[in-house]
């Protein structure tokens, strides 16, 4: 387990703020209310493990393969649908989105390996990340992986109401390998993948799913 390094100011703040209000609790209110004194050291502490524990990334190894569609993102499972693809492919695909609370790890992986094709960050509203048109409102980056078999995986970041800060390292040509990290969203959000029409999918409504461990798909041969 390590913390992310979009952590790192983030939980300094936090750190700095907290540490301030435990300063002034301690001065005014450790002898004239004790009782408030403890309830307000409390939610000190549970305040700073929320935001650390926001940004953690654990150690996993990928459960992957070559011909495997590994999920991008710990979260649920909240739409398994076939719709018209807008902004790359432009026809039919299999979209799966999975929605990411503020309790769950917001790293975010390449679901393939191959080359990155497409990249490409949209500003946007921010809708709640269920909302089926967050997909092509909300702020947002995508991104496209060719396979070496010539199949194309489309993935998305998608800000929420409360996440509205999205990291992509993503680069057009560059060689990327499955289970590498790709970016990072801070705070509750949401990731679709696209797949191509037939392709096998392993997953279910409501499905909790782990990045880099839980098979999303197979691609086609």
């Amino acid at each position: 387990m390590k913390i992310h390094k979009e952590g790192f100011g983030i939980i300094a703040i936090a750190a700095l703020i907290l540490g301030a209000i435990y300063t002034l609790n301690h001065v005014f209110l450790l002898h004239l209310l004790p009782w408030l004194y403890w309830i307000l050291t409390l939610g000190c502490v549970v305040m700073l493990y929320l935001v650390v524990q926001f940004f953690r990334v654990p150690y996993r190894e990928v459960n992957g393969g070559d011909d495997l569609v590994v999920c991008p993102a710990d979260g649920k499972v909240v739409v398994i649908e076939e719709v018209e693809e807008p902004e790359y492919f432009k026809d039919k695909r299999i979209q799966i989105s999975i929605f990411m609370s503020p309790m769950n790890v917001h790293c975010q992986w390449y679901p393939i390996s191959g080359e990155t094709t497409y990249y490409k960050y949209h500003e946007g509203k921010y809708l709640v990340a269920w909302h089926p048109k967050s997909s092509t409102e909300n702020e947002r980056s995508t991104i496209v992986v060719k396979h070496q078999t010539g199949q194309e995986i489309l993935f998305r970041q998608i800000a929420g109401a409360v996440a509205r800060r999205i990291r992509c390292y993503a680069k057009e040509g560059e060689k990327v390998q499955q289970g590498n990290e790709c970016g990072f969203i801070k705070f509750g959000s949401r990731v679709d993948v696209f797949l191509p029409l037939g392709s096998e999918v392993f997953v279910k409504i409501d499905e909790k799913v782990t990045g880099k461990r839980s098979i999303l798909g197979k691609i086609q041969q």
